[in-house]
């Protein structure tokens, strides 16, 4: 198994299969500065598959694919179905906006998956309109009542919570997660890429999302991690009619066990949400390398890793130390995949 410089096995991959989206969220693309990729440099569905395999004779377990939004992408059905059969694979999921769940459930459950996390910031139309700037709620209510009859379990919404956008939809999205069987997932706004405006006044923190709930009179108990490497910290209803996680990567920092890397959609290997730079496996890739050199490659790097960014930013704000001066330019989420 491989180990960075931390002791950190490489355990999770995610893989973003598109840079492109049917949404522009205020916390994930930049409407006016982000450029999107040339067709020529997304890593083609066969490549994704290959690395997949080499990943996973490499000890990761668990393959989550992402985007952008990854149901743009042509063929996702028949990569997923590809991806399902590779020996080792424990667990695969797709993250998306749910616009297109409608017409893709289906297709989806059929090729093999069977787990999905939903972006589900807000159960307000106005809202939604100006967190996403396109599309519409409706169509994603739609996707996630269409995966649900698909059969698919868990359905876990992901809620993105800006103290001074959306936090009166905490409990509406607890209750909508209750009342139709769906976990949720409550997820702290964090200075992802370049352009989404972070700054720690829009926080609001694990404790506060918590005492929003009990306010709200939901009687949570807590559960700890399911893993000892997941990112969400668990909680459950008494009557375990709602279950629910809340990520908390600026309050309480999950560096010390993240076993996560990430693959972006032009081929990139990153071993952080928030790095500046990846390696360029694709060139690897396209250069005629065996299989045994791109493993070679993927070992280096990991093995090479100390990342712990949100460690250090949390060091930072204790002690008062702007987060503002010069600092280095970030890959956009959009790019390497939430």
């Amino acid at each position: 198994m491989l180990q960075d410089r931390l002791g950190r096995e490489l355990r999770d991959l995610r893989i973003s299969v598109t840079d492109r989206c049917n949404f522009r969220c205020v916390y994930c693309i930049p409407e006016k500065s982000y450029v999107g990729l040339d067709r020529s440099e997304i890593l083609r569905l066969e490549e994704i598959e290959r690395l997949g395999k080499i990943f996973l004779r490499l000890g990761v377990r668990d393959v989550k694919l992402t985007g952008g939004e990854p149901l743009v992408r042509k063929g996702v059905e028949r990569l997923i179905a590809r991806l399902c059969v590779i020996q080792g694979l424990e667990d695969l999921s797709l993250t998306t906006n749910g616009s297109l769940l409608k017409d893709h459930a289906k297709p989806l459950f059929k090729a093999g998956l069977r787990r999905l996390n939903i972006s589900l910031d807000t159960l307000d139309n106005e809202r939604f309109r100006a967190i996403t700037a396109r599309g519409s709620l409706e169509s994603v209510l739609d996707g996630i009542f269409a995966a649900k009859a698909a059969g698919f379990s868990p359905i876990k919404l992901n809620a993105v919570i800006r103290k001074d956008f959306n936090a009166d939809q905490i409990a509406p999205i607890a209750r909508f997660g209750q009342q139709h069987g769906l976990e949720v997932r409550f997820i702290e706004f964090m200075d992802t890429g370049n352009g989404n405006g972070w700054d720690p006044s829009k926080l609001l923190e694990k404790h506060q999302i918590l005492e929003i709930l009990a306010s709200a009179g939901f009687s949570l108990v807590s559960k700890g991690r399911q893993n000892t490497n997941t990112p969400a910290v668990s909680f459950e209803t008494l009557d375990g009619s709602l279950k629910l996680g809340i990520i908390a990567s600026v309050s309480e920092p999950f560096c010390r066990v993240c076993t996560r890397a990430r693959l972006t959609a032009d081929g990139k290997l990153v071993t952080c949400l928030f790095a500046s730079k990846g390696f360029d496996l694709k060139s690897v890739l396209r250069s005629g390398a065996s299989d045994r050199d791109v493993s070679a490659a993927i070992s280096r790097v990991w093995e090479g890793r100390t990342d712990r960014y949100s460690e250090e930013r949390l060091e930072r704000l204790r002690s008062g130390e702007s987060l503002f001066g010069p600092k280095e330019h970030k890959l956009e989420m959009v790019r390497l995949g939430g």
